[in-house]
């Protein structure tokens, strides 16, 4: 047993080690430059397309991109606040469900309108209505291999997250020009951005209340994960996804530790650990599956992907200015 265990940590150590370095470097290119830690980790994980079939370092960069990724995932869960949550009363609540759901859709048909499949147009609507490439990895985790092409992920994640930073610098601009309110505000912010990050910057870049309420609003939409990764794996049934075999560990292990976390029981100290961990696995699943991609594998893609995502992303933005002067206003 002991020996098995030894060749295995031995075959993967390898590939680890380097997708952490990877990650390592962009956490500190994105404290000194501002921009996105993701973005750095797959544009310097490209740079080692080589060693992804190089056999020291193979199986570890495989390890990195799919159990690394599910265990951050799942990590995700002790973030979120039933208190946090609610405060802002079921209306905006009702919004953000009938807003990411309207997202998803919208993602799948334009995918299949531009002659992509279902998959992609799930995987990409579901990035652009819950946040962005934590949730492209959730959603590429639970769809059918052939139905979640590795280049077609890393594409989602390089998409949403360069639309998420653009977002960030446009759209405290663009809603200024509105007579919004800072509860207005920070729901427009906390529901059009893709990424966490890139909210909260947008957020507090208009005040501490309206980044403190989007935030809130942002936390909603990462909250509806598990049950958008329900839908899919449904949806894909008897397809070779795995809805037919019960629910993902992972999916699992985030309900539960969003239950264990709204208890109240669980130190501050902890959280905080673990969000920090769950940063961490991300990251570094992310930097492994930029070595595993291929930039004359990415161009081959087409332009039709990029409609898909910048579409979504468009509707998603429109639709909720349009929730918020008509309904919520």
């Amino acid at each position: 047993m002991f020996s098995t265990l030894r060749a295995q940590v031995s075959e993967r150590i390898g590939g680890v080690f380097l997708a952490l370095m990877i990650a390592a470097a962009a956490q500190f290119l994105s404290e000194h430059y501002g921009a996105p830690a993701m973005l750095f980790a797959l544009l310097i994980g490209m740079a080692f397309h080589h060693l992804a079939v190089e056999p020291r370092t193979a199986t570890g960069i495989a390890f990195s991109s799919t159990t690394l990724l599910r265990l951050g995932v799942a990590a995700l869960g002790l973030r979120l606040s039933f208190s946090d949550i609610a405060s802002l009363g079921w209306p905006p609540v009702i919004a953000v469900i009938g807003l990411t759901l309207a997202t998803l859709g919208v993602g799948a048909l334009l995918a299949r309108a531009m002659g992509r499949s279902l998959g992609f147009g799930l995987l990409t609507g579901g990035a652009v209505a819950i946040c962005g490439a934590s949730a492209a990895l959730a959603i590429a985790a639970v769809l059918p291999k052939r139905d979640a092409e590795e280049r077609d992920v890393l594409f989602t994640v390089v998409g949403v997250t360069t639309l998420s930073t653009v977002a960030m610098v446009l759209y405290p601009i663009l809603f200024g020009q509105f007579d919004f309110s800072p509860l207005q505000s920070g729901f427009l912010i906390g529901s059009t951005i893709h990424d966490v990050a890139q909210v909260v910057g947008a957020g507090y870049s208009m005040g501490e209340e309206t980044g403190d309420i989007a935030t809130y609003v942002k936390l909603q939409r990462v909250a509806l994960l598990p049950v958008v990764l329900i839908i899919i794996m449904f949806v894909f049934r008897g397809r070779g996804g795995q809805g037919g075999v019960g629910l993902p560990w992972f999916l699992v292990a985030f309900v539960v530790l969003v239950l264990v976390g709204n208890t109240g029981m669980v130190p501050a100290p902890v959280v905080e650990l673990v969000n920090t961990i769950s940063r961490l696995l991300l990251l570094t699943a992310i930097a492994a599956l930029g070595v595993k991609t291929s930039l004359g594998e990415m161009a081959a893609v087409g332009p039709r992907h990029a409609v898909v995502i910048v579409g979504a992303t468009l509707f998603l933005l429109l639709a909720a200015l349009t929730v918020e002067l008509t309904i919520l206003n």
